[in-house]
């Protein structure tokens, strides 16, 4: 019997496998876990973090609530940093709830996928 994480990576390998970040269109990279959500937005092409954002100092409101924060926050932060389009990476995560609430807010925050 598999537990879900190794399912989780092995689906992680497998999307990784079919997309890339540029210096032009960076990978934005979603992790969950069961108390933070974390979006990072990477350069593969030279293996940098281009920007960040995180709820782990935000103590207040729901999970969700939460999650559309660090939405917001990713967008604002690569607006500053002139990068409008991103390949969005759901690290093998399904692409509902807290996932799916960062990239709308992603969205309406000016961010191109």
């Amino acid at each position: 019997m598999q537990n879900k994480n190794d399912k989780r990576i092995r689906l992680k390998a497998k999307i990784r496998a079919r997309i890339q970040g540029t210096k032009e269109r960076p990978r934005l990279s979603v992790f969950r876990s069961n108390k933070f959500i974390y979006a990072q937005v990477i350069d593969d092409a030279t293996g940098k973090t281009l920007a960040q954002a995180s709820d782990v100092k935000t103590k207040k409101g729901t999970k969700t609530e939460r999650a559309q924060e660090v939405g917001k926050m990713i967008a604002e932060v690569c607006l500053k940093e002139k990068i409008n389009k991103v390949v969005f990476d759901r690290n093998g995560f399904k692409y509902t709830g807290r996932i799916k609430l960062v990239a709308d807010e992603a969205r309406k925050g000016g961010l191109q996928f």
